[in-house]
């Protein structure tokens, strides 16, 4: 999905018992996650961001990651099927959000909020003062 995303390691202390660590590389960026057992539960107050280039990119991530059970929430965020909440921004996102042009900026931010994956010529739109 990501390229340089690999699983490195799985420690698992009983073969026939879950892992209890799992190290791995995601678009280059190492990870280490500990399965701390049944009473922690993954939160969206913890997400993985993904910057994306274009439309392209964002719909193919938005896609996989989001199969299987996966869900769409507001903003670019999803959850996956194994409940990790992650963020789709394309990059153009925070240009837009950022720009001096507040008015300008608003309207795009406003957009946003209606969306739940980004949609990038929508932002594009209402950012110039389209509808």
């Amino acid at each position: 999905m990501l390229p340089d995303s690999r699983i490195d390691t799985v420690f698992r202390p009983d073969p026939n018992g879950p892992a209890l660590v799992i190290e791995f590389t995601l678009a280059g960026a190492p990870y280490q996650i500990l399965n701390g057992g049944p009473h922690y539960k993954l939160s969206p107050a913890v997400s993985i961001a993904v910057t994306t280039e274009d439309q392209a990119e964002t719909d193919r991530l938005w896609e996989a990651l989001t199969a299987d059970g996966g869900s769409e929430s507001r903003c670019g965020w999803l959850i996956d099927r194994f409940g990790v909440s992650w963020q789709i921004v394309p990059r153009e996102l925070p240009v837009l959000l950022g720009h001096s042009n507040r008015e300008a900026a608003a309207r795009a931010q406003a957009a946003m909020m209606d969306m739940r994956k980004i949609d990038i010529e929508a932002l594009r739109t209402a950012f110039n003062g389209g509808s």
